[in-house]
């Protein structure tokens, strides 16, 4: 049993100096590799890597060695390539896959690497999966965190399929790795099946439990989107006490996702006021890092994305530009730049007013003067009808046209 403990991990001193502070454990290379349509090269992996380096992630979690040559070559090769954060691979629970890690992860400090082991817990998972009764993978659990712990000093061990096991269960064996030497323990909802409410309570129960013995082990929170809650269930465990979140770029994993990185990150940050916490991220190049994502597995984000997406800082409706006007905080709560937008935009169309269409010319060195505005304003509704969004050389062609009637007019009179 490894209950007295001489050193801390890297991650426990982050948090052991600051309790409110959030772990951040990017799986973009594991788990949302995994995802159809997302597998990468060892260039990419490194390259995307690089950049959640500078976007502050404190854990990486580069892939599954065991899962063949190539991802032991490119695990490799990212705890090679790449110096800063603590680099993880997933294990099954076996000494061969936690040999695996161990080969893969060679190329980095000691201090820097981390085994991530997991084992099914529910009922289902038991029974249809590993054939293995309750108290079998309870004992399986603690060998191999106790094998892990032998060759690496930093062990995380994932209770798989957590939100539907037996709650007194899950305990049980959470409890037993952090006394056969685990230093961060998740509880995923690995199907996307639990609430906000559920999971908060869950965590709770879990700290309350759990710290009474380990004060310095570390909860985490891994939350699959199939119902569209992943980031919700990501807060509502920071607020149950998890200080570690399991996260990816974009949202990308298995089936219809992960948490995304931005998301949560940003929702800690906006929302400091109700979540009390913070992250050691620097959060101006997450729109880098989804990028940086998109291009490397050639897959597009949706316009509406939050955070990153087209549309996370545009403009269309003409109360809205007309409030941004005014002040950028009627209509964003952060700042473009934060995320690294060079700023906010407006796109002209059927929904704009008069002040954006009025700010626009003005921009591009066409101002309307106040007999021409109302013509403007009427050609500009006619056309963006027709075509939908309105560009620069709409516009001017439509300033054009309404000057030319004003001119045909006065003539007509004079």
């Amino acid at each position: 049993m490894m209950t007295d403990r001489v050193c801390r991990t890297r991650t426990e001193q982050i948090v052991a100096s600051d309790p409110n502070r959030v772990v951040v454990f990017d799986t973009t290379l594991r788990d949302g590799e995994q995802a159809p349509g997302f597998s990468m090269s060892a260039e990419a992996k490194v390259r995307v890597a690089r950049v959640l380096r500078d976007l502050g992630v404190d854990v990486i979690e580069a892939g599954f060695a065991a899962a063949s040559p190539g991802d032991e070559e490119c695990i490799r090769r990212v705890a090679g390539e790449v110096e800063g954060p603590v680099f993880c691979s997933l294990s099954r629970a076996s000494e061969a896959d936690i040999d695996a890690v161990h080969r893969a992860l060679a190329p980095a400090p000691r201090s820097h690497r981390r085994v991530h082991v997991f084992l099914g817990t529910s009922p289902i998972h038991r029974s249809a999966k590993l054939k293995m009764r309750a108290n079998a993978v309870l004992a399986t659990a603690v060998r191999a965190v106790e094998y892990a712990r032998s060759r690496f000093d930093d062990v995380e061990f994932s209770a798989e399929d957590a939100f539907r096991t037996e709650p007194e269960f899950l305990a049980e064996v959470l409890e037993a790795a952090a006394d056969a030497g685990a230093r961060t323990l998740n509880a995923p909802d690995t199907v996307g099946y639990a609430t906000p409410e559920e999971v908060k309570a869950r965590f709770r129960k879990l700290s309350a439990r759990i710290h009474a013995r380990h004060p310095d082990v570390i909860l985490s929170a891994h939350n699959h989107d199939d119902l569209g809650m992943a980031v919700a269930n990501s807060l509502a465990a920071v607020e149950g006490g998890a200080r570690q979140v399991e996260v990816t770029v974009n949202g990308i994993g298995e089936r219809a996702g992960n948490a995304s990185l931005e998301e949560v990150v940003m929702a800690l940050k906006v929302r400091v006021d109700r979540f009390g916490v913070s992250t050691g991220m620097e959060t101006r190049h997450l729109l880098r890092a989804s990028r940086t994502l998109c291009e490397v597995t050639e897959t597009a984000v949706a316009r509406n994305k939050a955070v990153v997406g087209v549309n996370a800082f545009a403009h269309e409706a003409g109360i809205h530009q007309h409030g941004m006007l005014a002040d950028s905080r009627t209509y964003e709560i952060m700042r473009p730049q934060d995320v690294g937008f060079e700023g906010s935009w407006f796109v002209l169309g059927k929904h704009s007013g008069r002040h954006a269409i009025a700010k626009r010319a003005e921009t591009i060195g066409r101002p309307i003067d106040s007999e021409r505005m109302a013509a403007v304003v009427s050609g500009f509704k006619q056309r963006a009808d027709q075509i939908g969004e309105i560009d620069d050389a709409e516009l001017i062609a439509i300033i054009d046209q309404a000057e030319r009637a004003a001119d045909q007019k006065v003539l007509r009179y004079a």
